[in-house]
């Protein structure tokens, strides 16, 4: 075990910056890339990440401290053969640190390449800025449109780095005529993002924009359900088509409000200059929690996980950071179980004639380069029994205590992939036919695995079938996905025995396992639903009735 100093790192500023948060505590076991603290200059904020595992010794900053750079922050007691006292400078910050010349005090601009514009007019290219050394960045949040009128400075796009969160704003005022990206692509500096016609001079100007501090969107859409000051519920939203708005808070901050399901344009900051701080996220969740003991509403516990042992105690362990898919399934599985009271029907379908007519359209199958499996003869058995059943095609709004009746059919499946589950929609699965559904089942499971998604494509569904047909089981209970109040889970087909016209008959048996939402579905219902998708599936001619 070795003692090491951590110190400020290069920050490509001149003078000091300002402690504006610690992440840890003296006796704090840590990670590897857990933040130290956090820094804030003129022009950006800046987090400071740990190089190495180990337990903070001591630390020599406080809140409000000036620092700069080679100052001592901490020291890190750590595993492994490193001489003691050895300075650690950690990384610089990516895209979090600027340097400060020709910098102005707004934020900057998209570079501008189309020398058209030079006379004051013309269409212009909007470029991605330089990105403070950073390689490639997610587009997180598109703000523009084909169409859109822009005025100068106006965020139309934001990017995020590993630490941080970027606004480009547009270089002069016009319209958009061209978008060049979507939600999840990648781009570097240079990459054109659209293309604008404009009036006026672009803004001579090549710097990055300023970094800034925001809540970030998630591409699942997420919903916590608290208690207002009279005992009424209210729904914290985060999702990506209904920005949060921006919040000032550092990265650290801004991680614990998504563990905890916050929406931080709700929490009021009490740092300096109005920061939110991780004690202003505890009290807000603390405060919420004591209100709702004594309420008629919904009871909301936090997001976060019990406490764990120290594992390493027991013999030898790795720990791997969640990535960005795997935290926001874990939340919103954990959500909606706490929130909906789940009931789960099981029921048989008898599949024999299906397979058999299945497998006699083989030839034409591929003739038409598709491949006939029965995913779309089950998305077509649920289209049929949500318009039989509208009551299963609804969502509820506790909030002002109203259902809302949808009239579209639309259907999630869910899909697994080496980045984790994710849920594509197929729309208006009532108005397709079987050989239109395979094919858009396979595009969207290829556009699934291959991570090429949109946030469009796994939106607006009412319903969710999750097969594991293909990987075995009798039957399971699957997780409602809210705000949908019903999902299909679909295990293995098997023969069995079958007591039919006085003898017993070998069946091709599907199980199903309908769970749903018991608020919004009585029990009924839900017997009533899962035998009528077994009876279209034992019997094709059904979907003509």
């Amino acid at each position: 075990m070795s003692e090491v100093e951590i110190v400020v790192p290069d920050l490509g500023v001149d003078g000091t910056v300002e402690v504006i948060e610690i992440c840890v505590s003296e006796g704090d076991k840590v990670s590897s890339e857990d933040a130290l603290v956090v820094l804030e200059s003129d022009k950006a904020t800046m987090e400071v990440p740990l190089e190495q595992s180990g337990t903070i010794s001591k630390l020599s900053i406080k809140v409000g401290d000036q620092v700069k750079q080679g100052d001592c922050l901490a020291m890190l007691v750590v595993d492994g053969d490193v001489d003691k006292k050895t300075s650690i400078p950690v990384d610089e910050p990516e895209s979090e640190v600027r340097k400060e010349e020709n910098v102005s005090t707004g934020a900057g601009s998209a570079k501008k390449v189309d020398n058209k514009a030079d006379s004051g007019g013309g269409v212009l290219d909007v470029s991605v800025p330089d990105l403070g050394g950073a390689g490639s960045v997610e587009v997180i949040e598109l703000l523009m449109s084909v169409g859109d009128d822009i005025e100068v400075d106006q965020t139309i796009l934001v990017l995020e780095s590993d630490k941080a969160t970027m606004e480009i704003p547009s270089p002069a005022p016009g319209k958009i005529v061209a978008v060049s990206v979507a939600v999840g692509d990648r781009v570097s500096e240079g990459d054109v993002i659209a293309k604008m016609s404009s009036t006026a001079s672009p803004k001579n100007t090549e710097e990055p924009s300023d970094v800034v501090d925001r809540v970030e969107p998630d591409v699942v859409s997420t919903t916590l359900n608290v208690p207002d000051a009279g005992g009424n519920t209210k729904a914290m939203k985060d999702e990506v088509a209904v920005s949060s708005g921006s919040a000032h808070a550092g990265p650290a901050v801004r991680k614990l409000a998504r563990e905890l399901g916050v929406d931080l344009s709700l929490v009021s900051g009490n740092g300096r200059s109005g920061r939110v701080v991780k004690d202003d996220v505890k009290a807000f969740v603390k405060k919420n929690l004591s209100q709702s003991s004594g309420a008629a509403g919904v009871h909301s516990a936090p997001l976060n996980s019990l406490p764990l042992p120290d594992f390493s105690q027991f013999g030898s362990i790795e720990s791997v950071a969640m990535d960005k898919m795997q935290v926001l399934t874990a939340t919103n599985m954990q959500r909606s179980w706490l929130q909906v009271p789940h009931v789960t029907q099981f029921e048989e379908a008898d599949i024999t004639e299906l397979e058999r007519f299945r497998k006699s359209k083989k030839a034409e199958a591929e003739s038409l380069g598709v491949k006939l499996t029965p995913l779309p003869f089950i998305l077509k058995a649920c289209a049929h029994a949500l318009k039989a059943l509208p009551q299963f095609n609804v969502s509820i709004d506790m909030e002002t205590q109203q259902i809302i009746q949808k009239r579209y059919v639309h259907i999630g499946m869910a899909v697994d992939t080496p980045a984790g589950l994710v849920v594509p929609v197929i729309r208006d699965v009532d108005q397709k036919t079987i050989w239109e559904l395979s094919k858009e089942c396979a595009e969207l499971a290829s556009k699934a695995r291959d991570r090429k998604l949109r946030p469009a494509d796994m939106q607006g569904g009412c319903f969710t079938i999750s097969s594991l047909g293909s990987v075995g089981g009798t039957a399971f209970t699957p997780i409602v996905n809210t705000p949908e109040v019903a999902i299909l889970g679909v295990s293995k087909s098997s023969f069995k025995p079958v007591y039919i016209g006085g003898e017993f008959q070998p069946r091709l048996m599907l199980p199903l396992s309908l769970s749903y939402d018991h608020r919004a579905v009585n029990g009924v219902d839900g017997a009533r639903f899962a035998a009528h998708v077994a009876t279209v599936l034992q019997d094709l001619r059904e979907l003509a009735m």
